[in-house]
């Protein structure tokens, strides 16, 4: 699957359709899982020392790729469709066209369906992927869009047996599955904590790229927490080993042998590998897996707000030492962050303890927090940090936090208006953006914004913005809440 903006984020599991050979039976999946009421166990390991300098991986290899599995998914396809799209602007046409090896070799198949002598009005779409052994009663992670619309999955190990594998369930919002063959006395990957992860620390990938069962490929860790287009959940883990379509779902390796990762997207103007690799957190994916084990489905916390992230501008309007937390622009009327009495203009520095450090934090925090449980944030409030208790909710649809508001540069004030009476009903206060001056439309502010509050200070009329702006001195920095549209935001003004 492609998203096009300047790059193409590439989700990396290997379709390849065939020819139609009757669908195959799913009987077997209700024969998996008889233990799927307890949480799932992991183990510990280490391999080799973290740190070492030009590491040798052999050791680390011959112990953890046992674990590492190859996936290939059936899905019953209907006439024209059935065709593969061989889409326009395919990244992968022209390597099938030139490479792909016959069928019944490894990653067999055409890319671009069967003979034409031989159409059939049904066919089937076969995808690679990989994923990885979590215990050794054969419960099996990869990612949700491996096993995505799957009439059969199949799972085969680097001893060549092959299973019928259930989907307990896959949770498509942070891309991860769970798998159950019936199996005993697997080979099982120990798990890591990526918390632990330092930028530029060394990682391996092992997955089935192209169906190449068993590739091994290395790099480092280049960013921690990225966050993705669409993709509040998940801080993904950013490397540059090699990963390529069909390493969807494979596991991520620290130096000592314990899973980090899952590696889920890439960023890419081709489709294939340039340098920039995503993986989802272990500790998120078990998570997400002990939820579908033990109940078929994922829960996830609600806050209620909408979040910004603190410029350094914003930071010095609020009185804070540097840019830091996330800055509450609203809060949903009769959410929990309502309820317990959060306010707009509230930044949030610690999340149950946990440091918030910007906007993109608070949703994977709140996501994971079971609804119903009481969590204590600090907030900064008025120059002062506050403890704010809140009982969490349970997502249904609307966003956990909201990250992020578009985030406009600092301008200065323009020519401004009172709200008509219309204007009054519906908002209630503030004043109308007429003209920004041309240094203010240059660096963000729109006619048509409505300024609520300066400073936290309710704005009711034109004298109050002069009266409020009145006594602010050259050079400061003021904090505007502007209303766009539906959307609120805090705008930050160095004024002349």
């Amino acid at each position: 699957m492609l998203r096009t903006t300047l790059f193409r984020v590439v989700t990396l599991s290997l379709l390849i359709p065939l020819a139609a050979c009757g669908r195959i039976g799913s009987s077997n999946h209700d024969k998996a899982g008889a233990s799927a009421s307890k949480p799932l166990e992991v183990t510990t390991g280490s391999v080799i020392p973290s740190g070492a300098p030009l590491p040798d991986f052999t050791t680390l290899v011959e112990r953890a790729a046992p674990a590492v599995v190859n996936i290939s998914t059936t899905q019953k396809m209907r006439g024209p469709a059935a065709d593969d799209g061989d889409s326009e602007g395919d990244p992968f046409g022209e390597f099938f066209r030139r490479f792909a090896p016959p069928h019944g070799a490894p990653g067999g198949g055409s890319r671009h369906g069967p003979d034409p002598e031989q159409e059939s009005p049904d066919m089937e779409a076969r995808s690679l992927g990989s994923g990885f052994v979590v215990s050794n009663d054969g419960y099996i992670m990869t990612n949700a869009h491996v096993v995505a619309n799957a009439d059969e999955v199949v799972v085969r190990l680097t001893d060549k047996r092959e299973f019928k594998a259930k989907v307990v369930g896959s949770d498509k919002r942070t891309d991860v599955a769970l798998l159950k063959i019936n199996a005993r006395s697997l080979p099982t990957v120990a798990i890591g904590d990526p918390s632990h992860l330092k930028v530029g620390e060394w990682v391996v990938a092992i997955g089935s790229p192209f169906g190449f069962d068993s590739t091994v490929t290395k790099g480092i860790v280049s960013a921690m927490g990225r966050s993705l287009p669409d993709e509040n959940y998940t801080p993904f883990i950013q490397t540059d080993a090699a990963v390529n379509p069909g390493n969807s779902g494979g596991p991520l390796f620290n130096l000592r042998g314990e899973v980090v990762g899952i590696n889920s997207q890439i960023y890419s103007r081709t489709g294939g590998f340039m340098g920039i690799s995503f993986a989802i957190p272990i500790d998120l994916a078990i998570n997400i897996s002990n939820q579908l084990k033990t109940s078929g489905k994922v829960t996830r916390g609600r806050l209620g707000v909408r979040l910004q992230d603190v410029t350094a501008d914003l930071a010095q309007s609020f009185g804070l030492d540097r840019p830091k937390g996330a800055l509450v622009a609203e809060v949903e009327k009769g959410s929990p962050a309502e309820r317990a009495g959060l306010q707009s203009g509230d930044i949030i520095l610690r999340f149950n303890d946990r440091t918030v450090e910007s906007s993109k934090d608070l949703p994977g925090m709140v996501g994971t927090t079971p609804p119903g449980k009481t969590v204590t944030m600090e907030v900064w409030r008025k120059h002062n940090t506050k403890r704010v208790e809140v009982k969490i909710g349970e997502l249904v649809g609307d966003p956990v936090a909201s990250s992020e508001v578009e985030q406009p540069r600092a301008e200065r004030l323009g020519k401004l208006a009172d709200l008509d009476e219309a204007q009054k009903h519906r908002i209630g206060h503030g004043v109308v953006v007429v003209a920004p001056k041309p240094d203010a439309s240059h660096a963000g502010l729109r006619r048509g914004d409505i300024v609520m509050a300066i400073n936290n200070e309710v704005v009711n009329d034109v004298d109050s913005v002069e009266a409020l702006l009145g006594n602010v001195p050259t050079g400061k920095t003021v904090a505007l809440l502007v209303r766009r549209g539906e959307d609120t935001l805090y705008i930050a003004v160095r004024l002349d």
